[in-house]
């Protein structure tokens, strides 16, 4: 046969994008607040920026 033919199909379902749940974004937004308050200390603790000076 020759290959100079149309086929009609259907057209394929497009897959929906991928989503984050919701457990799955509050658990991210708390574990980034708390690497933040983490950095947050151990700079003032490290550096000594917050002790007053004697």
């Amino acid at each position: 046969m020759s290959d100079n033919i149309i086929k009609f199909q259907r057209p394929k379902k497009p897959k929906p994008p991928r989503q984050v749940p919701p457990w799955l974004k509050r658990v991210l937004t708390i574990a980034g607040i708390l690497a933040a308050l983490a950095a947050i200390w151990a700079f003032f603790y490290l550096s000594g920026s917050g002790t007053p000076p004697v």
